[in-house]
């Protein structure tokens, strides 16, 4: 039986086009409903009646429920997700939670209770019970145990690809730094491919964390650099590209030269302008392609569709900055 999905691809338009045109939507122009329609004729494509009615009871609201608008990584998402939106004929409402989870808790109860059309969220605490399925929602890194569809970089190949491209400049011994959270995301995969790489390239490495409810720049940098296994590190991945600049400035202020005396790499790829310095090397999550793949897969749980796939990861490359 042919999908929504189908349809679209025959038609070469997206899915949020297909519904709009099969919902008798008056923005859509002549001939896009024209391709559409022949396109349903040709596949003999019927409608989810069911998915179909309770999407016209909704508004054209889709929610994004990020922990920081602050964050360079979260907002070029909300950027590309509010594009993707836009493109099919939906809105944008922004729910900035700041990482609290009784805010994420307040945010996720009024969106159930004011039927918003889908979900993207970003959280990384303990709120598993007040997430509900039904509403539509896909989330960035984070697993849930409910059957939610998952979009993420492919953190495990990002760790891997780190570790070689520091040892293919000249590093011998690696360091691992990473903030972490209390709940399992893919972001803890950044840290087993370093890990199975350092290994099999047959390399020394330590690994050093902390939680973020604890985290504090100078207590965790001070750790750092007092710890003997520490001290002949000379090659840095750290999980995030934020840790690493922070990084940077610590070993700075210890006279530690970037890159002569020790080389670092970040992950994210946040890092823009050539102005700032040094210009950081990177594993660059390509986020304008997770951002409209979250917006494609998720109007295609409005519309009733069943996905084929719980987690989807995205490639990632390596960016070579100033900092190897």
């Amino acid at each position: 039986m042919p999908s929504i999905k189908d349809v679209a691809d025959l038609a070469g338009v997206g899915v949020g086009t297909v519904s709009r045109v099969i919902n008798k939507n008056p923005t859509v122009k002549p001939e896009t409903r024209e391709k559409v329609n022949a396109a349903i004729k040709k596949l003999n494509y019927i409608p989810n009646e069911v998915a179909r009615n309770f999407k016209m009871q909704k508004s054209t609201m889709v929610a994004l429920l990020l922990p920081s608008i602050w964050h360079p990584f979260f907002s070029e998402f909300a950027y590309y997700i509010e594009d993707a939106l836009d493109k099919e004929g939906y809105k944008l409402m922004l729910c900035n939670s700041g990482g609290r989870p009784d805010k994420e808790i307040y945010y996720l109860d009024m969106l159930n209770q004011n039927k918003v059309a889908g979900i993207i969220g970003i959280t990384y605490n303990e709120i598993e019970d007040s997430v509900s399925t039904d509403i539509p929602i896909i989330s960035l890194d984070r697993h849930f145990g409910k059957k939610i569809t998952c979009v993420t970089s492919d953190n495990y190949t990002g760790g891997r690809m780190a570790v070689k491209e520091l040892v293919k400049a000249g590093v011998t011994k690696v360091a691992y730094l990473g903030i972490t959270s209390s709940v399992y995301s893919e972001v803890l995969l950044r840290k087993k491919g370093f890990m199975d790489e350092a290994e099999a390239q047959g390399i020394e490495y330590v690994t050093y964390e902390e939680h973020d409810a604890v985290y504090d720049d100078d207590t965790f940098f001070y750790d750092f650099f007092s710890k003997k296994e520490h001290e002949d590190v000379n090659g840095i991945f750290a999980n995030t590209d934020l840790l690493a600049a922070k990084y940077i400035d610590k070993a700075k202020q210890k006279g530690i030269l970037i890159p002569k005396d020790v080389k670092v790499i970040g992950y994210d790829g946040i890092q823009d302008n050539k102005l700032f310095r040094p210009f950081l090397s990177t594993i660059r999550q390509p986020v304008e392609e997770m951002a409209r793949m979250s917006v494609e897969l998720l109007l295609r749980k409005i519309e009733g569709e069943t996905l084929d796939q719980d987690i989807y990861r995205v490639p990632v490359m390596y960016r070579e900055g100033e900092t190897t």
